[in-house]
C-alpha cells in the first residue's frame, strides 16, 4: 500500500524522516514531496496527484503553517482538503510548541474532522514513529475483511430502497435514505442485534435531542426482521440497522397544507440532514474502532399522487395554483458520483452531501412531472 506523508518540509526534516521509517518498517511504500524529483507539473499538482495514488494519508502538523498558495491555503492544508474527500487521514499534532494562528486553525479543523481513533499528539520523532506504526496497522486491520468495492456497495445500497410506493396511502410519501457500509463484514453479531440496551439507546436518540428523526409525540416499536434491527414509528417512519451496519431510513415528507400536499425543498434538506447526523451517530455507536471506513449513500422519494416540488418561497407565491401529478412515473433513486465516500464525510462534508442530494432529487422528481 502507498502512504502519503503530508507536512511542512522546512524545519520538520527529522519528523518526516521518522514518519518515513514508520511506514517503510511496515512494508508499505512512501510518497513524499522530497522524492518527486523533476516533473513537468507544478509541485502542487504533483503532491495532489500523489495523494490520489495513496491508500492512506499521514498528516503531521507542527508549529508553522507554511507559505500560502494562490488558493490562500498552505500546501499542507491543500493536501489535507484533497485527502479527506476520499482517503483515511491519520493526523498527528506536535505537542509543546507555540503554533502560529493559521496552523492552529488547521489543527482545529483536522482534529474536528478526523475523529478519535486515528489522531494523536507526539512529543518527539521517535514518539511519532511508534504512533504512526500503530495507527497504520489499525487501518490495515480495518480492511482485513476485504477491499472496499464501490460497485457492490452501490448495488447493495440501491437494493435496500423500497421498489415502489404507489400502493401506499398518501401517508406513505417518504424520503428514503440508505447507506451501504464497507469493507463488507459482520459488524454486529446476532446477539448484538437483539440487545435491548442497543435498541433502547437508538430509539431514545431517534426521538429526543439533536439527533431526532422521529416524532417525539408518538411511540416506537422495536423488532428484529430478516436479521436486522428495525425501529418503527407507525407505518410511515422507520430505521433499519443490518449486521453489516448498513442503514436505511424511511422518513415521512411533511405535508404542506398551503401546497395541497406538494414537496417543499427545505423539508427534504432537513430530512437529509437528520438522516446523515443520525447515521454518523449510529456508526460511532456500533463501530467505535472504525472498521467501517467508507459508505455509499443513496436516496429516493416514494409518492402517491405527488404534487410539485418547490421552495418554500415559490410555494407561497404560487399558493392555490398547484395541479395534481396523477399517473407520473415513480422517481428513480439517486446516487452521488462517485458513489463511494469516506465515513467521516457523513459529518464533516454533510452540507455538500445534502446540497448534492437535494439537487439530484429535485432533478429526478421534476423530470417525472413532465
Amino acid at each position: 500500500m502507498k502512504v502519503f506523508i503530508s507536512s511542512l518540509i522546512t524545519g520538520m526534516e527529522p519528523i518526516r524522516a521518522a514518519a518515513r521509517s514508520a511506514v517503510v518498517g511496515l512494508g508499505h511504500e512512501v510518497i513524499m514531496a522530497e522524492d518527486f524529483g523533476a516533473k513537468p507539473t507544478s509541485p502542487q499538482v504533483a503532491c495532489l496527484d500523489g495523494i490520489r495514488q495513496a491508500g492512506i494519508v499521514v498528516l503531521v502538523l507542527g508549529k508553522d503553517y507554511g507559505a500560502k498558495q494562490p488558493s490562500g491555503l498552505s500546501a499542507t492544508h491543500e493536501e489535507y482538503r484533497e485527502a479527506r474527500q476520499s482517503r483515511p487521514v491519520i493526523a498527528f499534532v506536535q505537542e509543546g510548541v507555540d503554533r502560529d494562528p493559521d496552523e492552529a486553525a488547521l489543527v482545529k479543523e483536522a482534529q474536528e474532522w478526523v475523529g478519535g481513533l486515528f489522531r494523536g499528539g507526539f512529543t518527539s520523532p521517535e514518539d511519532l514513529q511508534a504512533k504512526i506504526g500503530r495507527a497504520v496497522h489499525e487501518v490495515m486491520l480495518s480492511r482485513a475483511a476485504g477491499p472496499v468495492n464501490e460497485g457492490s456497495l452501490l448495488e447493495r445500497a440501491l437494493g435496500m430502497l423500497p421498489k415502489d410506493n404507489r400502493s401506499y396511502s398518501s401517508m406513505g410519501r417518504n424520503l428514503n435514505v440508505g447507506f451501504a457500509c464497507g469493507p463488507t463484514q459482520a459488524i454486529l453479531r446476532p446477539s448484538r442485534i437483539e440487545d435491548r440496551t442497543l435498541a433502547e439507546e437508538l430509539s431514545q436518540a431517534a426521538m429526543f435531542g439533536p439527533l431526532r428523526i422521529f416524532d417525539r409525540t408518538k411511540g416506537v416499536t422495536e423488532a428484529v426482521e430478516d436479521g436486522s434491527l428495525v425501529i418503527r414509528q407507525e407505518r410511515e417512519t422507520s430505521f433499519t440497522l443490518s449486521p453489516q451496519a448498513d442503514l436505511l431510513f424511511a422518513l415521512p415528507i411533511p405535508r404542506a397544507d398551503d401546497m395541497m400536499g406538494g414537496v417543499i425543498e427545505e423539508d427534504i434538506a432537513d430530512l437529509l440532514e437528520r438522516a446523515l447526523r443520525y447515521a454518523a451517530f449510529v456508526l460511532d455507536r456500533v463501530d467505535p474502532t472504525q472498521r467501517i471506513t467508507h459508505v455509499v449513500p443513496v436516496a429516493s422519494i416514494g409518492h402517491a399522487q405527488m404534487l410539485a416540488w418547490q421552495t418554500r418561497v415559490e410555494a407561497t407565491r404560487n399558493r392555490g395554483s398547484m395541479s395534481y401529478g396523477m399517473g407520473r412515473d415513480e422517481p428513480s433513486p439517486v446516487r452521488l458520483t462517485p458513489a463511494l465516500r469516506t465515513r467521516s464525510a457523513l459529518t464533516h462534508d454533510a452540507a455538500d452531501l445534502i446540497e448534492d442530494f437535494v439537487t439530484l432529487l429535485r432533478r429526478e422528481y421534476r423530470s417525472n412531472s413532465n
